[in-house]
């Protein structure tokens, strides 16, 4: 039996912005237009993506995204960032395109995820199939921090809340807090994406 599979049409201003982009990440063109409507067809990692131009689409005002469940979210990140340490020299971590590293994701129930915005501002979300590894109620107030600020960050794309929320919680928290390491290092990470705005 086959199962039914979906295909996201996503947009963009222009295709060929769109084809070299993913063509680094591993992707391949399994159909390309420009009359009458541009459209792009991908096929990569198991999976199709489609993108239509769409006249006066901007990054900053993209509101569409995609669900992309995978069996470990580490690999396919790590292609991803080598593709994208090619081609762009550095792994982008803030403006379009940019990608965000895998974490336990409180908003899907502690599963691993990350995510891939393109250079038309659509985001590819990738989540780990399976059950979380950790209850959420294992965490201590500074691991529960963390986990809100990878949600304002990483999945609602404000970065400058997640470092307030973080900061303050990193001041409150005792010195021997087993989250302090990670709230550590993602607050170096978060100040770094904000420093590039």
């Amino acid at each position: 039996m086959s199962y039914p599979r979906t295909i996201p049409l996503l947009p963009c201003a222009d295709i060929d912005d769109i084809e070299p982009f993913f063509a680094a990440l591993g992707f391949r063109t399994t159909y390309r237009q420009l009359r009458p409507n541009p459209a792009l067809g991908l096929h990569g990692h198991g999976f199709d993506l489609q993108y239509y131009g769409l006249k006066g689409h901007t990054p900053e005002s993209s509101h569409s995204s995609c669900l992309v469940i995978v069996d470990d979210t580490g690999p396919i990140w790590e292609e991803f960032a080598a593709g994208l340490r090619e081609a762009y020299g550095k792994l982008p971590i803030k403006g379009f395109p940019r990608i965000t590293r895998p974490r336990a994701r409180k908003n899907a129930d502690g599963l691993s995820g990350f995510s891939l915005i393109d250079p038309a501002g659509n985001w590819l979300r990738f989540f780990r199939h399976g059950v979380a590894e950790t209850s959420p109620s294992e965490f201590s107030r500074l691991g529960e921090a963390v986990q809100n600020a990878v949600v304002l960050a990483d999945s609602k794309g404000d970065e400058a809340q997640a470092a307030k929320v973080l900061q303050g919680a990193i001041k409150r928290a005792p010195a021997d807090d087993p989250a302090r390491a990670d709230a550590q290092s993602f607050i170096d990470e978060l100040t770094e994406r904000l420093s590039e705005s």
